[in-house]
Parts: structure tokens; sequence; C-alpha cells
């Protein structure tokens, strides 16, 4: 199975430059930067996004209609949102939904864009995958939300409220898992939790939240065979 991994920033894509046997030069598309590695004994490419929603799934279209992987992982760090989830564990996405989407006044459910899912829906087998891919860390399995606003202080309470089954949240992993969805191909994301909402919290610990996941995907990857 080829792999895209996309990523933010470029403190997500380092650890898993790393962690690569071999790294081709890096190509620019758009907003877009793509690089091949090879980690785990596997051809993976490696896509720095750029943050938001927009920019996401800008960047995964491109890698889906262009290079045409089989399966796009999301990586990178999030903010904990569920009862539990602490800064150092790692959060393995199973439905991801838009946080501030809202057409309820027409019939759908909150975080739902018309037209689409409910919810998008990650991969079973590459859900399995990341959790057998723990390792020594602590990974939670549930539904993410992402929008394009960072999230804390007020907006904490409200996010909670909408989606009180959400453990964590992020600003690109709905809007890939939409993209994924639409052009049939499985997706999981796998997020480190670098804060519980707080913006200080997440420039102390972005890094290590994005080694975190790291070595979870890269655990994906290998148990995948």
């Amino acid at each position: 199975m080829s792999v895209a991994i996309l990523v933010a920033m470029e403190e997500e894509a380092a650890p898993f430059v790393a962690r690569a046997e071999s790294a081709g030069a890096e190509e620019v598309v758009g907003g877009a930067r793509m690089r091949a590695l090879r980690i785990a004994g596997r051809d993976v490419l490696l896509v720095t996004t750029g943050i938001g929603l927009v920019n996401a799934a800008a960047a995964g279209a491109v890698v889906a209609g262009g290079h045409k992987p089989e399966a796009l992982v999301s990586a990178g760090s999030a903010g904990g949102m569920g009862a539990g989830v602490r800064v150092g564990d790692v959060v393995v996405g199973v439905s991801y939904a838009y946080a501030r989407a809202d057409a309820r006044a027409f019939g759908y459910v909150m975080g739902q864009v018309p037209g689409m899912p409910a919810t998008f829906a990650a991969d079973h087998r590459l859900v399995g995958a990341a959790e057998a891919s723990a390792g020594g860390h602590t990974v939670h399995v549930g539904e993410v939300v992402s929008g394009d606003t960072f999230v804390d202080g007020p907006l904490v309470d409200e996010v909670r409220r909408d989606f009180p089954g959400a453990l964590a949240t992020d600003m690109e992993s709905t809007a890939l898992a939409h993209t994924a969805y639409l052009f049939g191909l499985p997706f999981v994301s796998v997020r480190g939790i670098s804060d519980l909402c707080g913006v200080a919290e997440f420039g102390e610990h972005v890094d290590d939240a994005a080694d975190r996941a790291a070595d979870v995907v890269v655990g994906l990857l290998a148990t995948l065979g």
C-alpha cells in the first residue's frame, strides 16, 4: 500500500525526515511541499500542507489526483478535548466532523456539510494498525473535529457542547478525511496531544506531540506489511 503522510507544519514534518532511511528532493506544488521518503522499508510521500482546512484540502486533492496513493494519513499535533485525554497522549480518529459547520436549519446535523455524510469515517484497517503501533504511548480512539479557529477560551465550551464525544480538535484532519472520501481513499488521522486547548501549552509541546504521532505512524507503516 502506497501512503501519503500529510502534516501542516515543518515541526510536524521533521520527525518523519529524521526517521527516514532515505529522502528525496523537496518539490513545491501550489503551497504544498512534497518529499519522497523511505520509512520502515516503505516508500511514502511526505506532504507539508500549511495550516488550515483549505490548505489541507487543496494539498490533499493535488496528492490524491496527481500521485494516486493508496491511502492518506494525517499526522501532527492536536488539542485534547475528551475526558481522560492528556498532553502527551495520542489520538487516532475514527470519525471526523467540522467544528463550525452548521446547516441545522436545513435538517443537517452539527458539523455536517450539506450533501456530505454526517461524519467522515476512518479506514478500520488503518485505525487498527495505528492502535497496534502504540508502543509505550497512551492512545485514544474516537471522534476528531476540525475548524479554522484555534480552540481555546470560551470556544472550548462551545465545541464540547456541540461535540460531547470529541477527543481532539485540529485544523486539518476533517478536510483531509473529506478529500479522501471524495477520492475513495482509505484515511486515518494520528495526532499527538500538544495542549488541552491552550495556546501556551501548544507552543511548549508541539514538537514532542508531533514526535509521538510520528512514532505511531511509523509503526502503522510497518504493521501494514
